[in-house]
């Protein structure tokens, strides 16, 4: 039986599998013919097989919900004694749930859609419950709302899905001889998450469990020939981890799938023309995929066989009179794409949106997309890869005026491709569950933002009213400034029916709180967008004390909103409660690890809490994140210097001035001289004096860019040690910073005209004198001597002249006594000065 439930999850047989199973016992039990069907595409079929109709056919209906109706008579059919043995039953169940998932996701994604009639497999008992179809239709999605998040409300035949779900979720336990179930249960949380507003953590859970469960399966994978599902399991991880923001673990998936492959995928340049009148070849981003040692994967007729292009969506050509449909190499042969099977195309793809989720929304990462979408468009073999990279490719060209219309005929063409007969479901399914295809009216709506997008609002508004997506009938309106027509559609549709997202949707048209509440109560509490939405308004207006409990019980409801987590923080900081905020953000960081912006907010509430080094920390993952945001490095440099950890701190300052040219922080920089100067030890006990190397290379450049700051020159002269040791190349750094210190201090305006600043100056001076006397020593020329004695001479003469000039009593004629001292220093120093600079022309 592995052997066919292998051959279920690719979707076919192969031939030797073929033979193999009409010669086996499934294929005369009633099971086999269920097999059958789905091998085929015919899974409405399923329905009218007799077993399935026993299963679901009852004289009475007790139950008022239609839910526990089925989930008793599945349980029921499960656990019954008849003549039928337990695993036979166990198989009818599972290929009941897998036909119902695979025709669930024929009307919904893939198309073409089928009717099925409920009349024809549910009791009439069961149907007289409902006075008409579309009680019962809302009825079926309240029971799929998982985590207060509602389901789309347009979502055909949803009674499949909750078949599937019964059997392959709350039923699982008791199939046990099934193999694979935890593989198919993984596919139907993730169709079943696609229908929800937001991510859901009761499905993230279980998806957890049925990745942990298919992993231990040792038997799935074992043999050369299961390496096709092991890529298909690793591609399908990987989408599921990227959904619920574990980028880590998706990128890893990803990675497994490629090495399996043995491909090597690299974005390479090569020489091309992209324009028709362009002369000469230029570089040109490509992707460049080969095989590892001309590899060739064993078994590939256990790899879907490609589709005649004829069955799939066309692509269109970009029929521009100036760019070329697609580059034009010099040398084609040298980077010619070898042919690809489905599973290498899938990893292709799953590599391309992986660097689209982890890369900024950028034109250089556009480039390096549409190198990865004309490198699977080039081999258009299946139905979902092609759906997926054309669709990708469209959201690439919008913006692009020699490209939009492409990409306005290639969404209508992805759009009515869903209502297609010509190519059947079974190749639609080839490698649908890792291909990412979105359900129908994802396209349909991406089909409409386009239009909106160009202009054509009305046509826009056909087709969100159309696809009852009101959130964006009500942007539409209110870009169009007609914010009475949002509100009048609203109202109109609340007549029809009250739901709590329409309600929510008139709060946040009409700005008014009671809307969220009546939507909130109609939810009977459950709803967490009511709450997010009354949130978000509160936090517009900045009442941050409601916001923070309407946000708290939004994320009571559904944990895994990392918007609201994010605001959440921002208000309990605006209302200083850092513990509150350290925890928001904590839990931001821990379902989206690559938010700079979540872990610099974080190292803040840590720093008020006064938990330094939990905010040192918290900045290094920030700065890994995002490297070019300068506010992070500005923090991570006063933290560093403020929790000891220099030798960052000097990184993070010269980080901060390849980002910001002129950046200043002269108590950071007072500090790092302070810790070198006087030996103080850093945060691992070492003592920072052997920093001082590297320090006075940060000085070094922070003169070269802020000449004018004499505090800076005075704290480089420090480093120095101010002319007082012994090294004489050190003492004469120091003179020549403490001379442009000085000459900084006498640029600056009025200095002269307040005693006190005039006498900072002259102490700079008399400091200068010192030093030039000691440096002078030092020199074997005595001319370089004496002119060093000379200029400090100089400054000294014309500071003395200029006190006698500004500070004099008028009465007695003589130096105000508040100066009186200084003047006196600069006297004798000048007349020390003179006679060495005497001594020195003796010598000469």
């Amino acid at each position: 039986m592995l052997a066919l439930e292998r051959a279920l999850l690719r979707g076919f047989l192969s031939p030797a599998e073929s033979l193999e199973w009409k010669q086996g016992e499934v294929a005369a039990a009633e099971s086999g013919s269920l097999l059958q069907l789905i091998f085929d595409g015919k899974y409405e079929a399923i329905f009218s097989n007799s077993a399935v109709q026993n299963v679901f056919g009852a004289s009475s209906v007790m139950e008022e919900n239609i839910g526990s109706y089925l989930e008793k008579q599945i349980l029921a059919f499960l656990d019954c004694s008849a003549e039928v043995d337990n695993v036979e039953r166990q198989r009818l169940m599972f290929l009941l749930g897998v036909g119902s998932l695979q025709l669930f996701v024929q009307n919904n994604w893939t198309g073409p859609p089928v009717q099925l009639k409920l009349q024809d497999f549910l009791p009439p008992a069961l149907l007289q419950k409902f006075c008409e179809p579309k009680m019962m239709h809302a009825a079926i999605l309240k029971m799929l709302v998982l985590d207060g998040e509602a389901v789309y409300t347009l979502t055909t035949h949803p009674i499949l899905l909750l078949i599937a779900r019964i059997i392959l979720v709350n039923s699982r336990h008791k199939l046990a001889s099934l193999q694979t179930l935890p593989w198919w249960t993984l596919r139907c949380v993730n169709i079943h998450q696609q229908l929800l507003e937001e991510r859901s953590p009761e499905l993230f859970a279980l998806a957890q469990t049925c990745i942990k469960q298919v992993t231990e399966a040792e038997t799935l994978f074992t043999g050369g020939e299961s390496w096709h599902l092991a890529v298909q399991f690793h591609l399908e991880c990987a989408y599921i981890f990227l959904y619920y923001y574990e980028y880590k673990k998706a990128k890893q998936c990803f990675n497994t799938a490629k090495d399996i492959t043995k491909l090597q995928i690299n974005l390479t340049g090569a020489l091309g023309k992209r324009t028709r009148f362009q002369e000469k070849y230029v570089a040109q981003l490509i992707l460049d995929v080969q095989r590892t040692d001309e590899f060739l994967l064993p078994h590939s007729e256990l790899s879907p066989a490609p589709t005649p292009p004829e069955n799939l969506t066309m692509n269109y050509d970009l029929d521009d009179d100036t760019v070329l449909n697609e580059i034009k190499l010099a040398d084609a042969d040298q980077y010619q794409v070898p042919d690809l099977c489905a599973e290498e195309l899938a990893v292709i793809l799953g590599l391309c949106i992986d660097f689209q989720k982890n890369n900024p929304i950028h034109k250089l990462t556009e480039e390096e997309l549409l190198a990865f979408t004309s490198c699977l468009l080039s081999q258009p073999k299946f139905w979902a890869i092609q759906t997926s990279a054309l669709l990708l490719r469209t959201k690439l060209e919008k913006g692009s005026t020699r490209r939009m219309e492409r990409a306005m005929k290639q969404t209508q063409a992805l759009a009515d491709h869903f209502e297609d007969a010509n190519t059947s479901v079974s190749e639609r399914m080839k490698i649908f569950y890792c291909s990412q295809v979105p359900p129908h009216w994802a396209i349909q709506r991406q089909l409409a933002s386009l239009l909106f997008e160009l202009g054509c609002t009305s046509s826009a508004l056909q087709i969100f009213e159309e696809l009852e997506m009101w959130e964006d009938v009500v942007i539409c309106y209110e870009r169009a400034g007609q914010h009475g027509k949002a509100e009048e559609i609203l109202r109109r549709e609340l007549e029809k029916k009250e739901t709590p997202g329409l309600y929510c949707l008139l709060g946040d048209v009409l700005k008014d709180h009671q809307y969220y509440d009546k939507a909130w109560d109609l939810s009977r509490h459950r709803s967490a967008r009511a709450q997010r939405s009354k949130g978000l308004l509160h936090l517009r207006n900045r009442e941050f004390r409601e916001c923070v409990e309407c946000f708290e019980r939004s994320v009571k409801i559904n944990p895994m909103q990392l918007g609201v987590w994010f605001s959440l923080g921002c208000a309990y900081i605006a209302l200083e409660g850092y513990e509150g905020a350290a925890k928001a953000f904590q839990r931001c960081v821990t379902l989206e690890p690559d938010n700079a912006e979540a872990w610099n907010n974080l190292s803040t509430a840590y720093i008020r809490l006064k938990q330094k080094i939990k905010a040192f920390r918290t900045l290094q993952e920030a700065l890994k994140c995002n490297y070019e945001h300068w506010q992070i490095w500005e923090n991570y440099l006063l933290t560093s210097t403020d929790v000891g950890e220099f030798s960052e701190a000097i990184k993070a300052y010269h980080r901060l001035m390849d980002l910001r040219e002129k950046y200043k922080d002269t108590q950071v920089l007072a500090i790092l001289v302070r810790a070198v100067v006087d030996g103080m030890a850093d945060r691992a006990g070492e003592v920072a004096s052997g920093l001082k190397g590297k320090l006075q290379e940060l000085f070094g450049r922070v003169t070269s860019r802020v000449t004018n700051d004499r505090e800076v020159w005075r704290l480089y002269a420090r480093l120095y040690g101010n002319g007082q040791n012994d090294n004489s190349e050190d003492t004469e750094k120091s003179l020549q910073c403490l001379t442009k210190a000085h000459k900084c201090e006498i640029q600056s305006s009025d200095w002269e005209k307040d005693i006190s600043s005039f006498k900072g100056v002259v102490k700079g001076a008399i400091e200068i004198a010192h030093v030039s006397i000691k440096c002078s020593k030092n020199k074997s020329n005595h001319q370089e001597a004496l002119q060093i004695l000379s200029s400090a001479r100089l400054n000294l003469r014309g500071l003395s002249s200029k006190a006698k000039q500004l500070f004099v009593d008028v009465t007695s004629n003589a130096v105000d006594s508040e100066i009186a001292d200084e003047v006196a220093a600069m006297d004798n120093m000048i007349a020390e000065l003179q006679e060495l600079s005497n001594q020195l022309r003796d010598q000469c």
